[in-house]
C-alpha cells in the first residue's frame, strides 16, 4: 500500500452511553499517529476533524423512527452525511482514509464515503456485533448499530445516509464475544460471518484473519478495516467504553493488522479505529496501542 493517507477525526460521543470517547482522536493523534504513519514510508495529511453537536444542545429523540428507538440519530446523520463526503473526497483525490472516533456509530459515515467509489467488503474487528436496529436495541445507542445501518437492516432500509450497498456476504466481524440475545438471532440468519473468540482460540487469529480477508475481498474491489478498540483485552486496552474481558492480547493484535495488511495490499480501502475513551484509560496507553494497530495495517513489520 503506497498510498498517502489522510486523516479524520470524529470527536462523537452520542452513539454511546458513557462520555469521554468524544476525545478518542484527539488522545490518538497526541499519541503520535502521523509519526507512526510516516515510519512506514507513507505521507500523512491531516484533514481535520468533523463538526459534531454537543449533546446538551441535541435533542436525543430528533429523527426517532416510528418504531423501536435511536437516540441521536438526526445528530448522527448530519455527522455521517459530512464524514461521509470527506471520505468520499480523500479516495477521490488518491488518498487512504484513516477515520479516527469517537464511538463507532461513526463507521456509517466512513463505509458510505468509500462505497461511493469502490464497491467493499468490511472486516469488523470488535467484541460486539453492533448488528441491533432500533426495533431490537435494548439501549437505543447507535454505536451498537453501526453495521445493522451500513447493511440497510430493517428501519435502516429506508434511509440512504446509512445503507452503504455492502453485501452481507462480504462482511466479517472478528473477535465477538457479547451479543444481545436478538442481535445473535439476526447474525444466525444474516449472510454475515461471525467469527467468536472461541473461533479465534480453536483455530490461531492468524487463520481467523485471513478467513475474513478473504470474504471481505471476494468479488469486491476494496476493504474497509474497522478496529474497535474492545477487540483488546481490557488488561490491554483499559480506556474503551463497553470493555468485554477475554480479547485478543497485544501481540495477538498486531499480529491480525500484520495479515491485514499482507493479504490486503492495495485492495486497502480506509481504516477506522474508534471507541478510545482517554477518561477511562491509564496513561493514554489504549490510544497509544491504536497508533501502533495503525501502523501494522499499513504495513509496519518487525524486520
Amino acid at each position: 500500500m503506497d498510498r498517502p493517507v489522510r486523516v479524520f477525526g470524529v470527536p462523537m460521543d452520542l452513539g454511546a452511553d458513557r462520555r469521554g470517547v468524544d476525545m478518542g482522536p484527539s488522545a490518538i493523534r497526541y499519541a503520535g499517529l502521523t509519526d507512526a504513519v510516516e515510519s512506514v514510508g507513507l505521507d500523512c495529511e491531516d484533514g481535520g476533524n468533523v463538526p459534531v453537536p454537543g449533546a446538551e444542545r441535541t435533542d436525543p429523540d430528533a429523527g426517532r423512527p416510528p418504531e423501536g428507538r435511536a437516540k441521536y440519530l438526526a445528530a448522527t446523520e448530519r455527522v455521517c452525511r459530512t464524514l461521509a463526503d470527506d471520505v468520499a473526497a480523500a479516495v477521490d483525490e488518491g488518498y487512504l482514509p484513516l477515520v479516527l472516533g469517537g464511538d463507532h456509530s461513526i463507521a456509517i459515515g466512513t463505509v458510505g464515503g468509500v462505497a461511493r467509489h469502490r464497491e467493499v467488503g468490511v472486516v469488523w474487528f470488535d467484541a460486539h456485533g453492533d448488528f441491533n436496529t432500533p426495533t431490537t436495541t435494548p439501549s437505543g445507542n447507535v454505536h451498537g448499530m453501526a453495521l445493522a445501518a451500513i447493511l440497510g437492516r430493517d428501519t435502516f432500509a429506508d434511509r440512504a445516509w446509512a445503507d452503504a450497498g455492502v453485501d452481507p456476504e462480504n462482511v466479517a466481524i472478528v473477535g465477538v464475544r457479547d451479543l444481545d440475545d436478538e442481535e445473535r438471532e439476526a447474525l444466525r440468519e444474516s449472510d454475515v460471518t461471525v467469527f467468536t473468540m472461541t473461533d479465534v482460540d480453536e483455530h490461531g487469529l492468524p487463520a481467523v484473519t485471513r478467513d475474513a480477508v478473504d470474504v471481505a475481498t471476494e468479488d469486491t474491489e476494496g476493504l474497509h478495516v474497522s478496529l474497535d478498540l474492545d477487540f483488546l483485552d481490557p488488561s490491554e486496552a483499559p480506556g474503551v467504553g463497553t470493555p468485554v474481558r477475554g480479547g485478543v492480547s497485544y501481540r495477538e493484535g498486531h499480529t491480525a493488522m500484520e495479515f491485514v495488511s499482507r493479504q490486503a495490499g492495495d485492495a486497502l480501502a480506509s481504516v477506522e479505529l474508534v471507541e478510545v475513551n482517554p477518561i477511562l484509560d491509564e496513561h493514554n496507553r489504549t490510544a497509544e496501542l491504536a497508533v501502533e494497530l495503525a501502523a501494522s495495517t499499513l504495513g509496519k513489520r518487525i524486520i
